[in-house]
């Protein structure tokens, strides 16, 4: 690209600290559609990068699902008759490591087909053949697509929070849980460490550092390949450069697969090199 490693930087480091793609611009004189552009390139890269993260240390993982959309709401798209395919609902899965925090695998889809499956093979190739605990929410394709994807080597429980009816249309608050309960699907999973509140943590996260994620904003995703590139930097981002405040250190050197926090600027030129080899 025609702009410098250190304003491409910049920008970058703006816009996994929450800011809009305009209040870059007005920040750096970066012109937003050189910004946008940046965004794909870098996210198509930190997306072939995370093709080089296998058989990642993992014992018990977390996974859970964050709601968005791209363009309009779901209910918006139906009443325009506008195509399903880039359009409408959009979630991204995540599966996180409790005790390094370390993102393991994501996947960007609408909750339809084989969205689950896919996910689940992603998480497979990070883990590899190692035996985990698995914990998820209670979405039902995941009863079948967990054990299907990483086979005998899986430990895996649901969760579920069943919360209290609260009268009126709409709400601004978190829901009050009622009950919780726990199911085994497979395996021998220790149930004292039957828990998503890991995973959920990066989901709030994710609303804080995402401007496009904030809720009751407009500056939801106007377009699919944009939503994605910018959870691809996201999630290398997360790992190896943002310093976790209970570990006091990256998920990636807590987790043993970088020696040092990177800056921006260094996770640039690694999945530029990354995606040259």
């Amino acid at each position: 690209m025609r702009i410098s490693l250190k304003q491409g930087a910049l920008c970058i480091k703006l816009l996994m600290e929450g800011m809009s793609i305009r209040a870059v611009e007005r920040l750096t004189g970066t012109n937003r559609n050189t910004i946008m552009h940046l965004l794909e390139v870098v996210g198509e890269q930190c997306e072939r990068f995370w093709e080089t993260m296998r058989d990642l240390p993992a014992e018990e993982v977390q996974c859970d699902e964050i709601w968005g959309f791209v363009g309009m709401k779901e209910k918006t798209r139906v009443n325009l008759s506008r195509p399903r395919i880039g359009f409408g609902d959009c979630y991204c899965y995540l599966a996180i490591e409790r005790h390094t925090k370390l993102v393991l695998a994501w996947h960007v889809a609408n909750r339809e087909g084989n969205a689950t499956d896919v996910f689940v093979s992603k998480l497979h190739d990070a883990v590899g053949c190692k035996r985990v605990q698995v914990t998820t929410d209670g979405y039902r394709p995941y009863r079948k697509a967990i054990p299907n994807g990483l086979y005998e080597n899986v430990d895996f429980a649901q969760l579920v929070k069943i919360y209290k009816e609260e009268s009126g249309s709409a709400r601004y608050s978190p829901g009050v849980i009622r009950e919780i309960r726990k199911s085994v699907v497979c395996g021998n999973p220790d149930a004292s460490h039957v828990c998503t509140s890991h995973a959920e943590r990066v989901n709030l996260t994710i609303r804080m550092c995402i401007r496009r994620m904030t809720r009751l904003t407009n500056a939801f995703s106007k377009t699919w390949d944009h939503h994605e590139a910018h959870f691809a930097i996201f999630f290398v981002w997360y790992n190896f450069c943002r310093k976790h405040q209970t570990l006091g250190t990256t998920p990636a050197v807590q987790a043993g697969i970088a020696q040092e926090a990177w800056s921006v600027e260094k996770m640039l030129g690694k999945i530029a090199s990354a995606t040259q080899t």
